[in-house]
C-alpha cells in the first residue's frame, strides 16, 4: 500500500454528500471548500445568494462538486424547508455541518426577547432541526458525521458573552445528546471550537486594532485564527479516520483557551 493509498482510505470523502450551513462565508466557506477537496458533493445553504452563487462558482471552477441552496434558518419551518431542498441535489447527506450562526451581543442588561429568539432559533433550534432530520438516516445507513461549529464563549465569559454564548454552550451539549443517540450505529457528532477568527461574524472586534492585539497575544501561536485553519480539523472529523472520536469539543484555537 502507498502512502496516498494509506492517506486516502483514512481521509477522503469520495463519494460521500455533504450539507454545510453557512458555507458561504468565514469558517464554514473554508470547511465547504475542504470537504469538496477531499472528494464530498458539498451543497453549501445560507441566505444572501450573490455570496453562494461565489462560493459554488470558486468550488466548481477548481474541479469540485458543489451546489448552493439560499435558505433562513431562522425558524424551525425554513429549517426543514431548507433540509428537504438541500437533500433533493445530491441525495441525503453522509456530513452536515451546522455553521450557520448570528452574534447578537448587546449587554445582557439590554437583551430582548427578539435578539434572545434570533440567536437561539439559529444557532441552536437550526442544529436540532436538521440533526433530527438527517441524524436518523445516517444512522440507518451505518454512517454519519455531524460536525457544529461552537465558541469559546461556550466554556467562558468574555466580550459580551450574553445570548451568544447561552446558545453556544447548549450547541455543545446538543452534540453529546445526539452523540449518545446515533454513535452506537456509526454517526459521530462533534463540535469544533474557534478562538478569535478573522470572520464577518466577528466584524464588531476585528474593527479594533488593540482588541485584535490583545486577543493574538492571549493565544500560543502569536496570531488569532483564518478561516483555512479548519480544513484539515473538518476533513477528519468528516472521515473514517475520526470513526471513535464522538461528542467532543475540538478547540482549533492556536492555544487560546490553555493559555
Amino acid at each position: 500500500m502507498t502512502s496516498s493509498d494509506y492517506l486516502s482510505g483514512l481521509f477522503s470523502l469520495e463519494g460521500r454528500t455533504a450539507i454545510v450551513t453557512g458555507g458561504s462565508s468565514g469558517i464554514g466557506r473554508a470547511i465547504a471548500s475542504a470537504l469538496a477537496g477531499a472528494g464530498a458533493r458539498v451543497v453549501v445553504v445560507a441566505r444572501r445568494e450573490a455570496e453562494l452563487v461565489a462560493t459554488v462558482d470558486e468550488l466548481t471552477g477548481a474541479g469540485r462538486t458543489a451546489a448552493w441552496v439560499a435558505a433562513d434558518l431562522g425558524s424551525r419551518a425554513g429549517a426543514r424547508a431548507a433540509a428537504e431542498v438541500a437533500a433533493g441535489v445530491f441525495g441525503e447527506p453522509d456530513i452536515l455541518v451546522n455553521s450557520a450562526g448570528v452574534n447578537i451581543r448587546p449587554p445582557l442588561g439590554e437583551l430582548g426577547d427578539d435578539d434572545w429568539d434570533a440567536t437561539m432559533a439559529i444557532n441552536l433550534e437550526a442544529p436540532h432541526v436538521l440533526g433530527r432530520r438527517f441524524g436518523p438516516g445516517m444512522a440507518e445507513r451505518g454512517f454519519g458525521r455531524i460536525i457544529h461549529i461552537s465558541s469559546q464563549q461556550a466554556h467562558r465569559a468574555f466580550v459580551q458573552s450574553g445570548a451568544y454564548g447561552v446558545s453556544k454552550g447548549a450547541l455543545e451539549s446538543l452534540a453529546r445528546s445526539q452523540a449518545e443517540a446515533w454513535s452506537p450505529l456509526g454517526v459521530t457528532v462533534n463540535t469544533l471550537v474557534p478562538g478569535f477568527v478573522m470572520t464577518p461574524l466577528n466584524e464588531r472586534l476585528s474593527s479594533d486594532p488593540e482588541r485584535v492585539a490583545a486577543l493574538a497575544a492571549r493565544t500560543m501561536v502569536g496570531r488569532n485564527g483564518l478561516a483555512d485553519d479548519f480544513a484539515g480539523a473538518a476533513v477528519f472529523l468528516a472521515s473514517a479516520a475520526s470513526a471513535y472520536v464522538t461528542g467532543q469539543a475540538l478547540f482549533v484555537d492556536g492555544g487560546f483557551s490553555v493559555h
